[in-house]
């Protein structure tokens, strides 16, 4: 039996999950007035802090819209307030790393499908001017994780698909930053560099040649071996 410790949840996050589900619910429909600030604290039995910290995160997230001198309203239903709740859990939870990467692989490799059927002149051009930096970069021995991450986001561009692209960029951009000094560390390898950089390139004439099969192929074993290096550092030795 696997027990975890409790977390402890702030007050104003607790709020913004019980918003955010009225939302979803549907209780709470664009273009509703939430109730003021007082009548908030009344009903939550909060204080005034927490209801504006949980205002302002709503407000960051594009669930609602403050409107000087008026209120606060439920925002229109789109794709960046369908994202945002995402980017706000990847943004609290702290261990969640290996579980990004599970669904990086479910993401990228059906991406990598669609880039090999859609992708354009221009979208493949920026994935070889990526690979080109990439190749700089071994030259002078510097890491290469903004072009890595400028290659896969020009496969996310050349699915055409502006939901997994968001998706993609949301969870992409949060492992940036909660990976960096594990990723770091994938480097100290000497021969790892130019491994991934044969690997990207296999990938983009994939791409390229508009080999569906092999682009999904190449994806997964690339995201596979990558994941299985980081789970060195992410996961507690045994003893």
């Amino acid at each position: 039996m696997i027990i975890k410790p409790i977390k402890t949840q702030k007050i104003y996050e607790q709020i913004v999950d019980q918003i955010g589900l009225l939302v979803a619910e549907g209780q709470l429909k664009p273009g509703d007035r939430l109730p003021s600030e007082r009548e908030l604290v009344e009903r939550f039995q909060v204080s005034r802090a927490s209801i504006r910290e949980a205002i302002s995160a709503l407000e960051v997230m594009g669930l609602i819209e403050v409107r000087s001198g008026e209120g606060t309203y439920i925002r229109q239903v789109n794709i960046d307030s369908v994202v945002a709740p995402l980017a706000w859990m990847l943004f609290i939870e702290k261990d969640t790393d290996l579980e990004l990467y599970e669904a990086r692989k479910i993401l990228e490799v059906q991406a990598a499908g669609l880039a090999a059927e859609r992708a354009e002149e221009d979208e493949i051009s920026e994935m070889f001017e990526a690979l080109e930096v990439m190749r700089m970069d071994l030259q002078i021995q510097r890491l290469g994780e903004d072009a890595d991450h400028h290659f896969h986001y020009a496969i996310a561009r050349a699915t055409h698909n502006k939901i997994l692209f968001r998706l993609m960029n949301t969870i992409s951009d949060t492992m940036r930053k909660t990976l960096k000094s594990s990723r770091s560390r994938l480097y100290e390898d000497d021969s790892t560099p130019e491994k991934l950089y044969k690997e990207h390139y296999r990938l983009y004439e994939a791409i390229k040649n508009h080999d569906v099969e092999s682009a999904q192929k190449l994806m997964l074993d690339h995201l596979v071996g990558v994941e299985n290096q980081l789970a060195k550092y992410l996961l507690p030795n045994d003893k």
